[in-house]
Formats: C-alpha cells, structure tokens, sequence
C-alpha cells in the first residue's frame, strides 16, 4: 500500500468506529419512524385526493364505474412517474369508438347528407380543439395527474383564449392535445367498462360533447376559404413561408401583403391566421367596391 494513503485509511477506520455508528444509529432511529410516518401519511391524503376525484368525474360524466381504476387510469398521463399505467392504450380505444358513434350519428340523422359532408362534419366534431373544449367546459384538466409544468401553461393559455372563438376557431389557435386525450380515454374507459356497450357509452360521449356540431355550424378552413374567395374575383394569391425564420407567412393578394400570422408551436396555425387576415381584408375591400370585380 502506498505510504501516502495509510494515514487517510487510518483516519477514515478510526471515524467509522463502533461507538460511532451506534451514536448515528442512535439519531437515525429517533427521526425514521417520524419520515416513515409522514410518507404513509402524505400517500393517505394523496389516495383520498385520487378517491375524491373519481367521484367528482363520476358525477360530471353520470357515469359510475364498476371498476374505478379505469376512470384513475384514464387521467393519467405518461408523465406522472415512471411506473404509472397512463391514458394510452384507453385514449386508443376512445379514439375509435368516438369516431364510430359520430359516424352512426351523423349517418342515420342526416340521410340526405353525402360523403362530402359527412366526412368534414364528424371531423368537425372529434378533432383536437373540440375535445380539447369539452376537456376544459367539464373541468377535466383539474383532475388531470402528470408531472410536466409546461403542459399545465399550455393549458392555462389555451383557455385564456377560448372566450375569443365561442364555439371553434378552425385552426387558429393551439389545442394542447392532452386535453383531447384525456376525452378520449375517458369515452375509452366508459367503453370497457360498461362490456363494450355503444349506447351507454354514447349517452356519456353525448353529455361531453356539447353542443355537438350541425351542418347549419359547419366552416371552411381560413385557407380553402381564402384561395376559394380569390378564385372567385380572380385575384391571384403567393403565400410566402418565413416559419422556419421567425414563425410566420405572409400572404400577398395581387401582390399586395394582406396578411401576416404567427405561431412559433405549429406551422399549420400560423398559415390559418396569416389567410384569415388576408380572407378578412379582401372581403372588406370586396364588399366597398376596392377591387376591381
């Protein structure tokens, strides 16, 4: 052994001595049983805080579960801790059996309707900011459990910003698709427990997707709208894509820029508002007689 480390190892002996250990042993022993005790303590309240929960989305939805670790299951995201049993498989599971009921809904409600209108009218009714809205009109992000303090924000800002768009604002603001999931696997968990009855699971769909959206409510996209408005004056329209740059498009008509929209999370939103703005400035100028008709 080099000459160097034996006083160190010397020292270090001497410390982790006996009379030492009992004397830490000692303190330990004096604090673990109030740790321990607080611990069981602070997962009693956090089971009773999950039990409360369960009822209160029982009562929301007029559904009681038979087994209620579904309903536990289905607000729990990915996020929460490593070990927990998330939403996922549930949110699969809703997802396609909210897409049937719609279909049957709308097929037997609207026999005259075609595939045309058929097709955007359920997507109207099941896409990301719908559900994200009913999340939010049921109080379900407050019983939403995870551990990411960005998606909390997320949500935050989101319905900061719904009042300005009563009922959609297609495509013009970020649904955080958390709160859509959630809707899911909440019609997914209703599904499996009630031994895969459509109709009990339609009444609770139903309840949490008012108003459910008409053809009477239906809207065209800002773009198809847009390119479909100029198409019609035969005005020319160049889009010019800058998001990569600084999050935004640029839309000239007849080559005059009327309209400018930013959104740095998602691409698809930040070209639905620059063409809302520019849709919105051309049928003003329509409707005064400043375009050439």
């Amino acid at each position: 052994m080099e000459s160097w480390l034996r006083p160190f190892l010397a020292k270090t002996l001497n410390w982790v001595s006996t009379p030492n250990l009992h004397k830490y042993g000692a303190v330990l022993n004096r604090f673990l049983p109030g740790i321990l005790a607080n611990e069981e303590a602070t997962k009693r309240t956090s089971q009773d805080d999950i039990s409360q929960n369960v009822e209160e989305v029982q009562k929301i939805i007029g559904y009681d579960f038979n087994d209620r670790n579904l309903l536990r299951q289905a607000f729990t995201h990915t996020s929460y801790h490593k070990d927990c049993i998330s939403y996922e498989r549930l949110e699969y599971v809703g997802d396609s059996v909210l897409n049937f009921m719609i279909t049957k809904e709308h097929f037997f409600k609207y026999p005259n309707l075609p595939p045309g209108l058929l097709s955007p009218l359920r997507a109207a009714n099941v896409d990301t900011e719908k559900l994200a809205r009913a999340a939010v009109k049921h109080s379900f992000h407050k019983y939403l459990q995870h551990g990411k303090p960005i998606l909390t924000r997320r949500i935050q800002s989101f319905i900061n910003v719904i009042p300005e768009y009563p009922l959609h604002s297609h495509g013009l603001i970020d649904a955080p698709k958390v709160l859509a999931d959630v809707v899911e696997s909440t019609i997914g968990a209703v599904f499996i427990d009630s031994n895969s009855s459509i109709d009990t699971t339609w009444e609770v769909a139903k309840i949490l997707l008012e108003p459910i959206i008409t053809p009477g409510m239906l809207e065209t996209n800002p773009v198809k709208k847009l390119y479909e408005t100029c198409q019609k004056h035969k005005l020319k329209v160049r889009v010019v894509d800058m998001w990569s740059h600084d999050g935004s498009f640029e839309v000239f008509v007849d080559d005059q820029m009327r309209g400018k929209g930013m959104c740095h999370v998602k691409k698809e939103i930040a070209l639905n508002r620059a063409a809302n703005k520019a849709y919105n400035e051309v049928i003003g100028m329509l409707s005064v007689g400043n375009i050439n008709m």
